[in-house]
Formats: C-alpha cells, sequence, structure tokens
C-alpha cells in the first residue's frame, strides 16, 4: 500500500488580488488534510489500449466510485493529475491499481481541497511508479488540476499545500517563505455555505472589465496590505497585524465577494476581543478568519458559535 497526505491552506492576505499579479499571504493547515492510498494490483498489461481501464478510483466525500475510464484528463481532475505525473515521469501507463481517496478538508469553502487532493494523488502516484518528484514538479502539476476546479487559479492554493509552508506568493515569481517573530493564534469559522471560487473569481473578472481603473486601485490597495502585513508578521506586530486585516475585509467588500453570514462572523469575532478579522478564500460563503490575542481563543470560538458558525477551528501559525 502506498499512501501520501497534503494538509488544507488558508490565505491570510491577498486573496483575489493575487490573480491580478498582487502578493498574498498563506498557510497550510495541518489540522486538515486530504490522504491517497494507492492498492497495486499488478501490471497493467498489455491487453488495456487505455490506462484509464486499469485505475480503480473510490472517493466516498464526493459519491465517486469506479474506473477512471468514465472520465477524460481535459475535464476532470484526478484523471489529469496521474496523465502528467506519467508524462512527468516519461512512463505510458500506471500498473493496475485501486486509489482511496479521503479528505477532512471541506469541499468549496476555501480551504484548498481541491488542491490538497491534487498534491497526495501526485505524490502517491509518483510513488507508485517509481520514485519521488520535486516539491515545485507537484505544484505544477496541482495548478494544471486547479485550472479545472477554478477556471483562472492564483497558483496559491498549490504552491502553499506543495511547499507545505507559509508562504509569499506572487504570480509567476518564485514562491519564498516568510519569517513569522512572534508566534499567532487564528480562530477558523466555516458559514457553512458552499460556494464557488470559479464563479466569485469570474464575477470579479466581470466587474474589472467593466471598470478597469477602479477595481486596479482596489486591487493594488489589497497589495498594499499585503507588503505592510509581511512587515507586521516580521516584527511581531499583531495589534497591527490585526487592524489590515480589517482593512482587507472591507477591500473585499467592494469586491462583492463578502456575504451577510461573512460579515456577522467578522463582527462577532471583533466583539469578542480578536484583534481582526476577515473572509479567507473565494468567498460570497466558506469560511473567515480571526486572529485572536493569547488565551482568547476560546472566547471567540464562543460568540462565532452563537454568531452562526457550524464550527471552528483553531491554528497557531509560527
Amino acid at each position: 500500500m502506498i499512501s501520501a497526505t497534503a494538509p488544507g491552506k488558508i490565505i491570510l492576505l491577498g486573496e483575489h488580488a493575487v490573480v491580478y499579479g498582487q502578493p498574498a499571504l498563506a498557510i497550510p493547515l495541518s489540522q486538515l488534510t486530504a490522504s491517497v492510498q494507492i492498492e497495486l494490483e499488478g501490471d497493467a498489461g498489455e491487453f488495456s489500449s487505455d490506462w484509464r481501464e486499469v485505475v480503480r478510483v473510490s472517493a466516498p466525500d464526493i459519491g465517486r466510485s469506479g474506473f477512471l475510464s468514465e472520465y477524460s484528463p481535459a475535464n476532470d481532475p484526478i484523471a489529469l493529475v496521474i496523465a502528467n505525473v506519467l508524462k512527468e515521469m516519461k512512463i505510458p501507463r500506471p500498473p493496475r491499481c485501486h486509489i482511496k481517496i479521503e479528505s477532512t478538508i471541506p469541499v468549496a469553502s476555501g480551504l484548498g481541497s481541491g488542491a490538497a487532493v491534487s498534491v497526495a494523488l501526485a505524490r502517491a502516484m509518483a510513488s507508485a511508479v517509481g520514485h519521488e518528484l520535486a516539491d515545485d514538479v507537484i505544484s505544477k502539476i496541482a495548478f494544471e488540476a486547479e485550472r479545472i476546479h477554478h477556471g483562472t487559479p492564483s497558483g496559491i492554493d498549490n504552491s502553499v499545500i506543495a511547499y507545505e509552508k507559509p508562504v509569499y506568493y506572487v504570480k509567476d515569481q518564485p514562491i519564498t517563505t516568510f519569517q513569522v517573530k512572534v508566534p499567532f493564534t487564528l480562530v477558523i469559522a466555516d458559514t457553512g455555505i458552499r460556494s464557488s471560487t470559479m464563479d466569485s473569481v469570474e464575477d470579479v473578472r466581470k466587474l474589472w472589465q467593466r471598470d478597469p481603473f477602479k477595481y486596479q486601485l482596489i486591487f493594488f490597495q489589497i497589495g498594499e496590505i499585503v507588503e505592510k502585513g509581511r512587515q507586521a508578521i516580521r516584527h511581531g506586530e499583531l495589534e497591527n497585524l490585526g487592524r489590515l486585516m480589517n482593512q482587507d475585509h472591507h477591500l473585499l467588500q467592494e469586491l462583492t465577494v463578502s456575504s451577510l453570514e461573512l460579515d456577522q462572523l467578522t463582527e462577532a469575532a471583533l466583539s469578542s476581543g480578536a484583534y481582526g478579522a476577515k473572509l479567507s478564500g473565494g468567498g460570497r460563503g466558506g469560511n473567515m478568519i480571526a486572529l485572536v490575542p493569547e488565551g482568547t481563543a476560546g472566547r471567540v470560538e464562543e460568540a462565532l458559535l452563537k454568531a452562526g458558525a457550524q464550527r471552528t477551528l483553531k491554528t497557531l501559525v509560527g
């Protein structure tokens, strides 16, 4: 049995603007994982002209079970990841196998569920056919699958998940990590509303196309917040980081990607003592994050649950 896992992710600052060349900060969430197990069942054999006929997939979280012959790499992320691993390793077909995919990462909630499955699958399949692939190659393979999930992905999900480190990300530039001087606690709250990142990204694109000057200015302002946020993290200025998160949320509201539920949760977090709070990810549902002072996470979580959060998660950064 061959297995691999990958963490979820959360965007700290910079979502949506990152699609337009601005920087973003993101961190892996090791408490949430996607796992892939591959059970080898023998050689592919020469009788099969299509390798998809010898790969069986079980993914109960999304109600999927059966051979990959029903799916095309052109529109199925699982088939595309396997095809690109084989291409990268110059192997015509995989061994006959049964792939089992499980995840504790909620789908369509901004926590990188699709990218985590792609990263874990790429690593497991690479091991199944010979050897490991470098993180940058794994990230590239996952990015291609993200195109199916999100249309025009920024590349941040596959990057932070493949490298499993906090990253400072700018599209089409080398990945860099950022230093955390003082560890800080984030509380993540799930609205329970599933939303399509592809749809919210496309809606923002339509706004930008109608009024490029207005929305390019918003993207630039978000980029400035990200730069200031990185400096605040480097210097351990947590209260300042919280204020920047609040500013970012207001700009995301202008991009129309917040929602009543997200706004209610951010207000509940701030009212219960959080330094800052904002939506995270595509918006219109999914999750919000709150930066909380030491020792106050429990109080903030309680307030968020009372305000309608379906569940909360606490994570320590740095």
